[in-house]
């Protein structure tokens, strides 16, 4: 049982980690996307409209959100050393 109970975390873990994993918004706007399009199977002209547009509004608000929290760059780039010089003082010479 105790092996039934493991595999059965593991194979649970796997799939969040895989359908939510770091952006959990797009898997809630998938599921919202799923739902209005159950909504509005028989109103074929209202879905082309709609689902589109809720399509890129998510996307949109989910690279925003990246653009947020992710990693800042570096406010100067660090100064190039440039070519070592000719001369050379190394200890090759």
């Amino acid at each position: 049982m105790r092996t039934v109970r493991r595999g059965a975390r593991a194979f649970g873990a796997f799939w969040w980690d895989f359908l939510i994993g770091d952006t959990p918004e797009l898997f809630v706007a998938v599921l919202a996307v799923v739902a209005v399009a159950l909504l509005l199977r028989h109103h074929h002209l209202a879905a082309v409209i709609v689902l589109p547009v809720m399509t890129v509004v998510s996307l949109v608000a989910s690279s925003l959100r990246g653009r947020r929290s992710g990693p800042r760059a570096p406010a100067e780039p660090a100064a190039d050393p440039g070519p070592p010089s000719a001369g050379g003082t190394g200890a090759s010479d």
